[in-house]
């Protein structure tokens, strides 16, 4: 499955069927969405298609660059092909995009481009310049350009928008049970592994530093956590400090994993750390002898819930 940057690129010579939507987080509402446009594929000999706005609209429109999203671009695309989806299309959002009129999007994307016989839109979606088209417009387009138009239930499209206000917040809160509950999976952290000052290693406490690239990614409530990775195809548990270091008086939020059993340079490596609970908020402490009692009462109580739990 290739990711499609932009659309541009792409023209469907196989009918499809198509869903519309951000769909960040892929969490169970969402899952629920793209398994029915999956089967609807399977039923009706279409290829599956998401066909996503990259930037999110608003940073675009509102510029509004503080908009945090729960799945970077490319976390998204793993979870949805790992669902079993054909193909997620991302089409650049741009101003000059906006003013496409309805029928316009109809024709150029979901026609031309995409070759649609059926789409699969909630009930509220709307679309075109101002956003002033809605689910009837799109079935007469669907009449005049031959595909039909399936709609998705306000109850469905409710669940969405709930679930994934309610993982917003539980991140912000660093609940991370809830998050992952609501995700259906484990709520992940991708990055590069970094040089950091090797406070850690002082410690006994060596950490991988984990740099993300994309700033809209939503990093949770600083804290530490417990957490598993896959690194040279084997699964490493270990603990994430997130946060700004301030018995040492930090004053740039890092992101720094302490893997427990391993010791390969894993420097420059891209590695995805996947979060599975919470063990307490970030503090102060009156010395660094201080911090590495704590780091280890840390570390026990990490083992301990990896022995319940991942056993």
């Amino acid at each position: 499955m290739s990711k499609v940057k932009d659309i541009e690129t792409y023209k469907s010579l196989e009918d499809t069927v198509v869903t519309i939507g951000t769909f960040d987080g892929v969490h169970i509402g969402h899952q629920k969405i793209v398994k029915r446009l999956i089967s609807t594929g399977k039923t009706d000999g279409l290829k599956s298609v998401i066909l996503t706005f990259f930037p999110h609209p608003r940073m675009v429109l509102q510029k509004d660059f503080n908009i945090k999203l729960i799945n970077t671009i490319d976390e998204r695309r793993d979870i949805l092909y790992g669902l079993g989806l054909d193909y997620l299309l991302i089409k650049e959002f741009t101003k000059e995009f906006s003013r496409l009129t309805a029928e316009d999007f109809v024709k150029q994307i979901l026609v031309d481009k995409l070759n649609a016989k059926k789409v699969i839109i909630g009930y509220d979606h709307r679309f075109g310049r101002n956003r002033n088209a809605n689910i009837d417009d799109l079935k007469k387009f669907g009449e005049t350009y031959g595909f039909e138009v399936e709609e998705i239930s306000a109850q469905d499209i409710d669940d969405v928008a709930v679930s994934s206000t309610k993982i917003r917040k539980a991140l912000k809160e660093g609940d991370i049970t809830k998050t992952n509950a609501f995700l259906g999976y484990n709520f992940a952290i991708t990055g590069t592994v970094t040089k950091g000052k090797e406070l850690g290693r002082q410690l006994n406490f060596p950490t991988a530093n984990i740099k993300v690239e994309e700033t809209y990614k939503l990093i949770p409530k600083h804290g530490s956590y417990i957490v598993k990775a896959i690194i040279n195809k084997t699964l490493v548990y270990g603990m994430m400090n997130i946060g700004l270091n301030p018995t040492v008086n930090g004053k740039k939020e890092t992101i720094e994993v302490h893997f427990f059993n391993f010791d390969s340079d894993i420097y420059g490596e891209h590695i995805q750390i996947e979060l599975l609970n919470r063990i307490r908020d970030e503090e102060k402490f009156e010395s660094v002898e201080a911090l590495k009692i704590q780091l280890k009462k840390d570390k026990q109580t990490a083992l301990t819930y990896i022995a319940m739990h991942h056993a």
